[in-house]
């Protein structure tokens, strides 16, 4: 499974339009609501899709398993589970976003805020 660092982002996200044009990728957030709540990512070039991980098994044909996803979490272990079953069940294109949330604050967007 392929992970990216949060810096790494703009680049997944132009390589996985290229690998799939008209398909806007996703970042799955699996995190609990109440850790959406707390802190959150903004969508900019990528829809933003929040699936608690305990809810992936019931819910993961809602996506598409063409489409390029990248999946979030707090700091990368739960997303990176997440990252794999969707690999498993015929998903194509997932990479796990390193270092999560947390990593994201740091990297990309330090008005997001670290728990």
């Amino acid at each position: 499974m392929q992970a990216i660092h949060p810096a790494q982002l703009d680049d997944w996200l132009q390589h996985a339009s290229a690998q799939k044009p008209g398909a806007l990728p996703v970042v799955l957030d699996v995190r609990e609501p109440w850790e959406l709540q707390t802190a959150s990512v903004r969508p900019d070039g990528f829809e933003l899709v929040a699936m608690p991980m305990r809810s992936v098994p019931a819910r993961y044909l809602e996506l598409e398993r063409d489409r390029p996803i990248a999946c979030l979490c707090h700091h990368g272990a739960r997303s990176a589970q997440v990252a794999h079953f969707l690999i498993q069940n015929g998903f194509t294109a997932v990479v796990n976003v390193h270092g999560g949330i947390d990593a994201w604050s740091q990297q990309r967007d330090p008005g997001v805020p670290t728990y």
